[in-house]
């Protein structure tokens, strides 16, 4: 749940298990915060895991499926899960729900999606999640990252296209060695996942009768939205909690740069916000106060979470009541930390905040590649954003991008290959049964589908929804709205199977 966005430089930090991206500008775009990074704290407790949540396989796939060169037919293994626990079985044509994997480990995706599982006895569905090439265990090459992430010549094979074509041969090979041909396959997928399922059903109808594409911005890219339609939706959310803390946070940046430029200033921020003392930098700073108000937006539940980092529900409001309560009236800078606090520390068990963590335990790296070629998406922050303001530059993201990997990134190949212009009138004509889900809390619901194509490409849109909350596991202080959005989802898949199997009945 990841974009990356490149403007002069970059650097891949890890604080708190939490993952962004830093520029010279300290303008985050920030990754889609699929569940990667921590487990549903439901599944640790319960001992799923231990107790067979699901089989790990793998599959040996092709490196390239669009050429026949020699190297193109290396091959890798693929890993993906299992659960046939409520499987109905290939002599029934039982369905197969298959989650389209994201930029990361598979298993982080399978521990978060709880929606599928909870769903599995309803539909005798056997489940089945496969793991994005080039991420998790998935790596060609030999399974040696470093060949695999040496330069454009390896990394040329990660690309959308081919992680779909992947999953493809996967499904059709999977339901031949089940010998389940005609079970039917619904595909799931979340944020960038959910692009994929989308994706996936209008490029291979004839694997997938159909697909829950939650929280995915098909449309975040050139010409087809505002470049400010993400800073715009994050400012309304804090905005519409209070108009204070709004204006506090969207003034925190000047505040912090002239405090920076005095004598001590560093040692002040430094104090202020817990950072530990092996490194400060303001930017650095800037980027982990602007991660935790995106984050923090997209993440706004109405439950406790313990997804990003363990939350509180309705966090953004939890953070405006911290800076409009705070008993520091003149202090704006423990405001701020306050609100930061609840993103970072709400456990209370961080003693200090280390900016200076490169890691990436949960293997996102891919994504830098990704947004360097085909998933370009213009961002830019106006005048009235909640951050400083930032106009979108391709030639200075080109150029960022040319210095990493000598390659060149080409802005229109997604739409050029999947569509997107007048995607009404495209659907209409050319697709069918597709759920596209979008919480209009989420920041990246401005690039996602709001409106109903036809009666069986159906936009479900949530006013107070969050990212990809459908996809959730579901808990007794869920609302009403998340009830009912979640078995309208149940209503149209059971819809899509119903009428496959009369269709299937007739030949």
């Amino acid at each position: 749940m990841a974009l990356i966005f490149f403007h002069y430089k970059f650097s891949l930090f890890s604080l708190l298990s939490l993952l962004f991206i830093t520029f010279t500008s300290s303008h985050i775009i920030p990754r889609f915060p699929s569940p990667l990074i921590h487990p549903e704290q439901q599944i640790i407790n319960s001992g799923s895991l231990q107790n067979g949540l699901y089989k790990t396989k793998f599959f040996t796939q092709r490196l390239d499926h669009f050429n026949y060169n020699p190297q193109s037919y290396q091959t890798f293994q693929q890993r993906y899960l299992i659960n046939d626990t409520y499987w109905g079985g290939a002599k029934k044509k039982a369905p197969i729900f298959v989650y389209t994997g994201n930029e990361g480990h598979i298993d982080w995706f399978t521990q978060n999606t709880g929606f599928m599982f909870e769903k599995a006895p309803y539909f005798n569905a056997l489940l089945v999640f496969i793991e994005h090439r080039f991420y998790g265990k998935s790596i060609p090459f030999g399974g040696n990252k470093k060949v695999a992430y040496a330069n454009s010549t390896t990394l040329g094979y990660l690309s959308s296209t081919q992680a779909l074509a992947d999953y493809a041969t996967l499904i059709i090979d999977l339901k031949k060695n089940l010998s389940a041909t005609h079970s039917p396959v619904v595909v799931f997928g979340g944020s960038y996942g959910g692009m994929l399922a989308a994706w996936f059903r209008i490029k291979y109808p004839h694997v997938a009768i159909g697909a829950l594409s939650s929280s995915a911005p098909i449309l975040q890219f050139t010409d087809l939205v505002s470049p400010y339609v993400f800073d715009n939706i994050v400012t309304q959310d804090f905005k519409s909690e209070s108009e204070n803390c709004y204006k506090v946070i969207k003034g925190s940046w000047k505040l912090i740069e002239e405090i920076s430029q005095k004598h001590g200033g560093l040692e002040l921020l430094r104090k202020t916000f817990r950072i530990c003392n092996n490194y400060m930098e303001v930017d650095a700073l800037e980027g982990w106060l602007q991660t935790a108000w995106v984050y923090t937006a997209m993440t706004d539940y109405p439950t406790p979470t313990n997804f990003l980092n363990p939350l509180p529900a309705y966090p953004v409001k939890k953070m405006c009541e911290a800076i409009d309560s705070s008993k520091r009236e003149k202090d704006r800078l423990g405001k701020l930390y306050e609100a930061a606090n609840i993103y970072y520390n709400y456990s209370g068990n961080a003693k200090c905040f280390n900016l200076n963590d490169h890691s990436d335990p949960h293997g996102l790296a891919g994504w830098q590649w990704q947004a360097c070629t085909e998933m370009v998406m213009p961002m830019a922050s106006n005048k009235e954003s909640i951050f400083t303001r930032y106009e979108w530059s391709f030639e200075d993201f080109s150029a960022s991008c040319e210095n990493e990997y000598k390659i060149l990134p080409r802005p229109n190949w997604i739409t050029s290959e999947f569509g997107g212009h007048d995607i009404e009138a495209v659907l209409k004509r050319s697709s069918g049964n597709i759920i596209f889900f979008n919480g209009l809390r989420d920041p990246w619901s401005g690039g996602g589908v709001l409106k109903n194509i036809t009666k069986s490409i159906v936009a479900i849109v949530a006013k107070e929804g969050a990212h990809h909350v459908d996809l959730r596991y579901s808990t007794k202080e869920d609302p009403k709205w998340l009830k009912d959005i979640r078995k309208q989802e149940v209503e149209i898949i059971e819809s899509w199977i119903k009428q496959y199997y009369q269709d299937i009945a007739k030949i």
